[in-house]
């Protein structure tokens, strides 16, 4: 999944969908030349507004999703040498815990995740939006990468023997 997403980051519809994520992080928004702006250049999936894809392209969205992806098909092959090696996988595991924490810090800095008051009762916490459903999907790849990174570091503690040299 994280190679397939990754994949898509490269892809402008798919760095257009993030740009409300990215603009309100505290710790991600400076990748942007103009992160406050964006609400008046969004391009929907499927659509092209040229002068949004110009003024994205010269925000950094695209250069930025395409490092995101870099990182997630990183990520998807270091889980897949897991097998190979209990490294890889400890790195990788740690690496999408670190990302799930930040994705789902989201939930905290988009307004975009929740449902907007337009006259329904239904609106606000706990009421998430499409973009927070997306978001809160990353408890599960927290959960997960949780139990490999024990995994990982079982098997890395049970090849080395450091169980007969370590004290604890």
């Amino acid at each position: 999944m994280l190679i397939w997403i990754g994949g898509l980051k490269f892809a402008d519809y798919e760095a257009d969908g993030i740009t409300p994520f990215v603009a309100n992080s505290p710790f991600m928004s400076f990748f942007y030349t103009a992160p406050r702006e964006y609400k008046t250049h969004v391009n929907k999936e499927g659509e092209l507004v040229l002068k949004n894809k110009t003024w994205q392209d010269r925000n950094g969205t695209y250069s930025f999703s395409h490092g995101l992806g870099i990182l997630l098909i990183a990520m998807g092959f270091l889980l897949i040498l897991d097998y190979a090696s209990p490294y890889a996988g400890l790195l990788g595991s740690i690496l999408v815990m670190i990302m799930s924490i930040g994705t789902l810090s989201f939930l905290i800095t988009t307004p975009e995740c929740w449902v907007p008051d337009l006259g329904d009762g239904d609106h606000g916490f706990p009421y998430l939006s499409a973009r927070g459903r997306l978001v809160i999907k990353d408890v599960i790849m927290l959960g997960a990468a949780f139990h490999m990174i024990g995994d990982s570091a079982r098997r890395i503690l049970n090849s080395s023997n450091i169980n007969d040299k370590v004290v604890f």
